[in-house]
């Protein structure tokens, strides 16, 4: 995808894990900015009370800036207070990576499960 496309993902439902949970692979693909992050929040909030796995793919995020940072640690923090969602973010991009290395929230966003 081209550094300047729009945010948009993709919501996959897979089969159970080996613990029986549901589990909801969300891809994510363009620049996680401003509205994006909104729209992020939108499509994953709806998901966390049913509980189960979530998998925020940020594999083909090409850029995030502050508000995609925030809507991240904002859902990550509502899955931990629900309880019994686990929310993971994967294939986090090396940019990505260095932002939440530099924001030191490296930890919290790159743990599996919640």
């Amino acid at each position: 995808m081209e550094p300047g496309a729009t945010f948009h993902c993709e919501v996959i439902k897979l089969n159970a894990d080996e613990f029986g949970n549901r589990v909801t692979d969300i891809k994510c693909h363009g620049r996680l900015i401003g509205n994006a992050a909104n729209e992020l929040k939108d499509v994953v909030k709806p998901l966390i009370p049913a509980g189960g796995r979530i998998i925020i793919n940020l594999g083909d995020v090409s850029y995030l800036d502050s508000s995609g940072l925030g809507a991240l640690v904002a859902l990550k923090v509502t899955a931990v207070r629900q309880g019994f969602c686990i929310l993971e973010f994967a294939e986090m991009t090396p940019r990505v990576m260095d932002l939440l290395r530099i924001s030191n929230l490296s930890q919290i966003l790159s743990s599996k499960g919640s």
